[in-house]
Order: C-alpha cells, then sequence, then structure tokens
C-alpha cells in the first residue's frame, strides 16, 4: 500500500499538471468539450493503473447509443469518480457541487469540458443550473448524477434526492441505473493513502420516464441500483 500512494502521488500529480496542459490546448480548437472528455477519460484510466485499481464492467448492452440518457449511480468513494470517467464508454457530463469545480486543475479541467455545476446552497441558481442541464440533454448530452448527493460510508444506499429524476422527466430520456462496489476501500475519506482493489462495476436496464411520477422514478431506480449493486457485491 506504501508504495501505490507513493506512485500516486509522485507520478499522479505531475500526470495531472501535464494532463492540464493538454486540455487547456486542446479547448483551443474545441468548445465542444468532446475532446477534453475523452482526454479526462484517459487521464482516469492511467490513475487507476498507477492505483493498482483493477475494474470489471458489466452491462454495457444496456447503454443505449446514439440518444441522450441520465446516468444514475451509488456512490461509494473518491474513486468512483475516475472509475466511472473511464469506464462509462460514451460521452457524458457530470453534474457535481459546485465546490469540485474549485479543486486545481481538475476543477479546472472539467469546466474546460463543460460538466455542470451545481450551487446546493443557492436555490435559485441550483434551479438555472438544472434549466441548462435540461437543455443540454435534450439537444442529446448525456449526464450523470449520484442521487444520493454524498458517499455511502456503509455501502448500503442513502435516500435519493429528487433532482436526478426532474431532470430525466423533464428532459424526456431514460434513466441508466449504475452500480459501483469495491471503490470505499481504496481511499478513506479524509485520508491519502492509496490501497490497491477490484471494483466492479453494472449498467442495468434504461428506465423509461415518460409520464411517470418522480417518486414511482425514484423507487424503481433505487430497487434496481440495489438489485445490481447485490449482485455484483456476490450476495
Amino acid at each position: 500500500m506504501f508504495f501505490r500512494t507513493l506512485a500516486i502521488w509522485a507520478l499522479g500529480l505531475p500526470l495531472t499538471a501535464f494532463i492540464f496542459l493538454v486540455i487547456m490546448a486542446t479547448f483551443v480548437f474545441d468548445r465542444s468539450g468532446r475532446a477534453i472528455h475523452a482526454i479526462v477519460s484517459l487521464w482516469a484510466r492511467l490513475i487507476l493503473l498507477l492505483s493498482g485499481v483493477r475494474v470489471r464492467v458489466e452491462g454495457m448492452e444496456n447503454i443505449p447509443r446514439g440518444k441522450a440518457v441520465v446516468f444514475l449511480s451509488n456512490h461509494q468513494g473518491a474513486f468512483d469518480i475516475p472509475v466511472l470517467q473511464g469506464f462509462i464508454p460514451v460521452q457524458f457530463r457530470w453534474i457535481a457541487k459546485k465546490s469540485l469545480f474549485r479543486i486545481p486543475l481538475i476543477g479546472w479541467s472539467m469546466s474546460f469540458a463543460g460538466y455542470i455545476a451545481i450551487d446546493r446552497e443557492n436555490a435559485a441558481e441550483a434551479l438555472r443550473s438544472m434549466e441548462a442541464a435540461a437543455s443540454r440533454i435534450r439537444s442529446g448530452t448525456s449526464v450523470l448524477i449520484f442521487p444520493e448527493g454524498t458517499r455511502s460510508e456503509t455501502g448500503k444506499l442513502l435516500p435519493f434526492k429528487r433532482g436526478g429524476f426532474m431532470l430525466a422527466s423533464k428532459s424526456g430520456v431514460p434513466i441508466v441505473p449504475v452500480a459501483v462496489s469495491g471503490t470505499n476501500v481504496i481511499m478513506r475519506r479524509g485520508g491519502f493513502s492509496v490501497r490497491p482493489a477490484s471494483v466492479r462495476v453494472s449498467f442495468g436496464h434504461p428506465i423509461e420516464t415518460g409520464g411517470a411520477e418522480d417518486k414511482d422514478l425514484r423507487n424503481r431506480t433505487k430497487q434496481a441500483i440495489e438489485a445490481l449493486y447485490t449482485n455484483i457485491q456476490g450476495v
């Protein structure tokens, strides 16, 4: 574990700085964020490689191609982000709390890629961000949200917030449930040590949103994610 931690900090930071320089150069020629998203996905895979994280993915055939969706995933740890960034095989944009966009290099790259910040402390600003996100989805851009809003410390799903379901309904696109298992042991909250681990990701069947109530969508999506999570946990 010591050598993995040393590798990720000694090599990961220069790698991140280099990737950020590439992103800035790319932004001059590509304002759509598509190329930058691909570069960030490569960075995510390299960080996982340095960390000794092995990822197994199931259910990719359930991801619709050529149409926008809302990915909703459980949230176990900080490494959920590079795992999903690196292994979701289609273009998408994160919807994340505004504070993440202030992180040097990583947050700035998120802004360049066109990811969407939500200010949880300002209801009016959050509503404007959701409207912008809905517009992006209707134009064909998929998004990813952690509906729990924060990581679960126990592995059990926390209550789902309404935002992701309102967004899917408003946009009229399917929800793709996602379950991630194994990221909670890689880096503890507030810690710096990195532990190699095996991670599993599973994509469920799309859930259509047309005419469904938000509460019904929440229940169906939570049940789907719980079933996926139980299956990849081997329970």
